[in-house]
């Protein structure tokens, strides 16, 4: 037998996946795996770094897609990159502005790690990134708080008037959430209901991570 048969095989990376509605909590409930599991042992990729850069078009354009449909994303650039750091790879994470609406020429470097982490509202519904996941976690929250957050973030963190928010949201977010997002609910392996602010769903999750880790030998 040669080396490469005799030795073991070097365990694949636990991936997770995170999605639910805008709002619902997600990026909360990926910062408390990071936190308690350590980001040094966390490949961390937020799907919505990945929309489609529209540099090409004027802003008055830009402004008008909807960016919460599935082809906004360029989820065949993100299956790629979950692929490349379950084969031990680094990837460069694009960037993303979100008070232009254009991918910046920077990228972030992702090294690979036992654990790859996933977040976004359409992980569940694109079936070939889907099927990558070996943990899927819906984060459920009621609308009324979803759309209050968003209100928040987006006029806060990305520059946006408060009748531009209602209007996407009515016009956009909210038929696509209905359309793409809560039917691939069913999906999830684990929903937890008011995302960051459930310990208990948290505690169950952190400690199931802990252990997936040691079965595959990752601890």
């Amino acid at each position: 037998m040669t080396p490469s048969e005799t030795s073991p095989s070097k365990p694949k990376p636990l991936v997770i996946g995170i999605a639910g509605g805008t709002g619902s909590g997600k990026t909360t409930v990926a910062r408390v795996i990071l936190d308690r599991v350590g980001e040094g042992h966390i490949a961390y990729l937020p799907h919505d770094a990945y929309y489609k850069d529209n540099g090409h078009l004027p802003l008055s354009e830009r402004i008008k897609i909807n960016y919460d449909h599935p082809d906004s994303l360029e989820t065949s650039l993100l299956i790629q990159h979950i692929q490349m750091l379950r084969e031990g790879k680094p990837v460069e994470r694009p960037v993303y502005d979100f008070t232009t609406h254009t991918r910046t020429s920077e990228t972030v470097t992702v090294l690979p790690r036992p654990i790859i982490m996933v977040e976004g509202i359409l992980l569940f519904y694109e079936p070939e990134l889907r099927k990558l996941f070996d943990v899927k976690i819906y984060v459920d929250t009621d609308p009324d708080i979803r759309f209050i957050r968003r209100l928040r973030r987006d006029i806060t963190e990305r520059g946006r008037t408060m009748e531009s928010v209602i209007d996407q949201y009515l016009n956009t977010v909210r038929p696509m959430h209905l359309e793409f997002v809560e039917p691939s609910k069913r999906y999830a392996d684990i929903i937890i209901p008011e995302g960051g602010f459930n310990r208990v769903a948290l505690d169950m999750v952190v400690a199931r991570v802990d252990s997936l880790l040691r079965e595959r030998g990752l601890a």
